[in-house]
């Protein structure tokens, strides 16, 4: 794992970056953000927003989709993946919300991970992201790219969470989520990382353990 001094400069080279950026998720309320991260599991922003699009004009809440039956919402968002079981629990999600929370979605990560189907990243994203409240959220993108720069060292994503907590100031934690899945699709890609244009190889351990030490005069270009 990266020291203290390191783990701050990749922290400012990344804000550099990526500050000011968010999820990539379409959403209007804290509910339209609970589907439509539920659906994003093993499947593209990109592909749930398309979906979203048009389900949520058809069904903008969860009185709406309380009234739908499994199989109906299987039919519309059937271009996801593991459909069949998001559509069980979105359904199911939607009519506990109503009958348990007012309709209104919870606001804590604890109340939040015991609506079916919601687990601990899903409700890191909704108290992050829709009511602003310091959390790290640990998707592939999170995962893969903390444990290859060394802000973490960890084997699970429970871990890499609290690692990151740890080493990461808390006002940061919620857009530092953010920060690591954009270099994470951008740049930090799960095959062929494109290291040759990031800028943080001088402190990537990945980096150093991988390209530097095959390549010792790419690794003293990059310091100069």
């Amino acid at each position: 794992m990266l020291s203290k001094d390191k783990i701050q400069k990749v922290l400012e080279i990344l804000e550099k970056e990526y500050g000011g950026t968010g999820t990539a998720l379409n959403f209007k309320t804290p509910f339209q953000l609970l589907v439509a991260t539920m659906m994003a599991a093993q499947s593209t922003d990109k592909q749930v927003n398309k979906i979203t699009e048009h389900l949520f004009k058809e069904y903008p809440d969860a009185q709406a989709f309380a009234r739908l039956a499994p199989e109906e919402l299987e039919e519309k968002i059937k271009k996801v993946g593991l459909f069949r079981s998001k559509a069980r629990n979105i359904v199911a999600t939607a009519r506990k919300i109503l009958s348990d929370y007012g309709g209104e979605v919870p606001r804590t990560r604890q109340e939040l991970m015991k609506l079916p189907g919601v687990g601990r990243k899903t409700a890191n994203v909704v108290i992050s992201v829709a009511f602003d409240q310091d959390a790290i959220a640990v998707d592939t993108h999170v995962f893969r790219v903390a444990n290859r720069i060394g802000l973490a060292n960890a084997k699970t994503p429970r871990e890499t969470e609290e690692q990151l907590m740890a080493n990461i100031p808390r006002e940061k934690w919620s857009a530092a989520h953010h920060w690591l899945i954009w270099h994470g699709r951008k740049v930090c890609k799960a095959q062929n990382p494109r290291c040759d244009v990031c800028p943080l190889t001088p402190y990537c351990e990945y980096y150093h353990n991988t390209v530097a030490s095959h390549q010792p005069e790419v690794l003293e270009e990059k310091e100069k």
